[in-house]
């Protein structure tokens, strides 16, 4: 059985590797028809696959593209508003966070005194940056917290690469 240490380590490397996507999922530019590309891509995928998700981008406040997935609900709305708000709150992807917190040996909601009600350090929300600069989220709340991020990972990676 692995021991704590063990596990802290494996979370530590785990944090690199999100840290360095974040690095290098980066735009010049990055507007509303990016926003819908992105965000189109990502319910098209899931609709192939059949999964309940809830998929949403936003600019600052403003939601630019929202789709609910059979199978998704309200509570899913719920968890992406909460993702959100720990990437405006931390400027790193919600899994990023959670991960640096288990890295610490603890967890986000033993240790970060913030309400668990307006906050979520679970996978799934991405921020969006333009030369450095945070100017969007774009989030998934339906699946395992990994499957969350890899999915927005995965249509972020192909944006840049369209781009």
């Amino acid at each position: 059985m692995p021991s704590r240490d063990d596990a802290i380590f494996d979370e530590a490397e785990h944090l690199e590797r999100l840290r360095a996507q974040e690095r290098l999922l980066q735009f010049e530019s990055f507007d509303y028809d990016d926003a819908w590309a992105v965000g189109s891509r990502l319910r098209d995928g899931a609709l192939e696959q059949d999964l309940p998700i809830a998929i949403s981008i936003v600019f600052g406040q403003q939601r630019v593209f929202h789709a609910g997935l059979s199978g998704s609900s309200a509570d899913n709305d719920g968890w992406l508003e909460r993702k959100f708000n720990v990437v405006r709150r931390f400027n790193e992807a919600s899994f990023t966070v959670g991960t640096l917190f288990r890295s610490r040996g603890t967890t986000f909601e033993a240790s970060s005194r913030l309400d668990p009600n307006q906050f979520s350090a679970h996978g799934g929300a991405f921020p969006i940056r333009v030369r450095g600069s945070i100017v969007g989220i774009v989030g998934v709340s339906g699946l395992a917290q990994a499957d969350d991020h890899d999915l927005v990972v995965e249509a972020l990676t192909w944006l840049r690469g369209e781009q």
